[in-house]
């Protein structure tokens, strides 16, 4: 499907392009500068994902989704918003679980809020010190890290609040330079369930002075607010092709949401999904065929809400579906494997 393979880094081939005639009049080591800031866009987008992961089962589908996006190559994912130990373990079993085990995790701080969630009887018996791969210590530095050596531009997938995230910030702005952000936040002109009511959105809300901290950094922004990703969901035959699945990620993930449905006492693991939200940050890193896109200035009120306001940041802001269905199909296409 063409919607499914399509290169997203608008923004980076749109300069790329006003920049052509400009290079080829370079000096030699000029050239070799510009060639690194350049994307190859042959190569699968370099990503890191950080993630509140075990709260909300969408967290859940979304790693599951860019596991199974060729256009992605994960080099770091970061648990976002405490529960540090909760939040790595489900990582790194779900990576071990599903073939991807070298994939480098990032412990986030350990500060509020602190336990488990609703995935907790799926790790209590993981031992992190068996991950195959890289576990750092301190996420915040090993996020810091992996986006300033990084050779290409990397692309930030946040799909929780970001405190860790304004924290890296805090310690090397230069990052703001080496990647763009793609994330789920806020409410534009839709709220909670398709409202016309806005509504404070969950991401941004926990942590409102990370947020405006980020949501206005000098990085290229993508966002999905509910407007689009509270839109979301699976059931009927698409849901069906999921809980049937071989397919070890989508067997994961499905054995994951069973776990939070019971222990939420919400959703209907045997029917439907819950809303998808985090889902459409990944999709959004390497396409927006299917999404409405605006360009607006977006700004963080102390409450919570992203107000559209002219004078503020501008980003990249999926505002409506052009077909959600297609969304739905492609999502349900790459977790079954088919």
């Amino acid at each position: 499907m063409n919607d499914s393979r399509s290169v997203t880094r608008r923004s980076f081939l749109r300069k790329s392009a006003l920049l052509g005639a400009a290079v080829a009049g370079m000096p030699r080591g000029a050239q070799r500068l510009q060639a690194q800031s350049t994307p190859d866009t042959t190569r699968p987008i370099p990503v890191v994902l950080a993630t509140d992961i075990g709260d909300d089962i969408d967290d859940t589908w979304a790693l599951g989704l860019l596991l199974k996006s060729p256009e992605l190559d994960l080099k770091l994912v970061m648990g976002e918003y405490g529960k540090a130990q909760y939040r790595a373990k489900l990582l790194a079993k779900f990576l071990q679980t599903t073939g991807h085990g070298r994939v480098p995790i990032g412990i986030g701080p350990d500060v509020e809020p602190r336990g488990q969630g609703g995935q907790a009887a799926w790790v209590n018996d993981y031992d992190l010190a068996s991950y195959p791969g890289k576990v750092h210590s301190d996420g915040v530095q090993a996020l810091v890290d992996t986006l300033m050596q990084s050779s290409r531009p990397v692309t930030l997938i946040c799909i929780g609040p970001m405190p860790n995230v304004a924290a890296a910030l805090a310690r090397q702005p230069l990052i703001a330079q080496r990647a763009r952000l793609v994330g789920m936040d806020g409410s534009v002109r839709l709220g909670y369930g398709g409202s016309t009511t806005v509504s404070a959105e969950w991401n941004v809300k926990a942590a409102v002075k990370a947020a405006q901290r980020v949501l206005s950094a000098p990085w290229d922004i993508t966002i999905t607010p509910l407007d689009t990703c509270g839109l979301v969901t699976l059931d009927g035959e698409r849901y069906r092709r999921v809980l049937e699945a071989a397919d070890p990620v989508a067997s994961t993930v499905i054995q994951n949401y069973r776990l939070w449905s019971r222990s939420n006492n919400q959703g209907d693991a045997e029917r439907r999904s819950s809303v998808l939200f985090d889902t459409v940050a990944v999709y959004l890193a390497f396409s927006q065929d299917l999404c409405k896109m605006e360009r607006l200035g977006i700004r963080v009120s102390e409450e919570g809400y992203t107000r559209i306001d002219e004078q503020a940041k501008p980003m990249n802001v999926a505002t409506a579906w052009k077909s959600l269905d297609r969304y739905r199909d492609l999502l349900v296409q790459r977790l079954v494997g088919g």
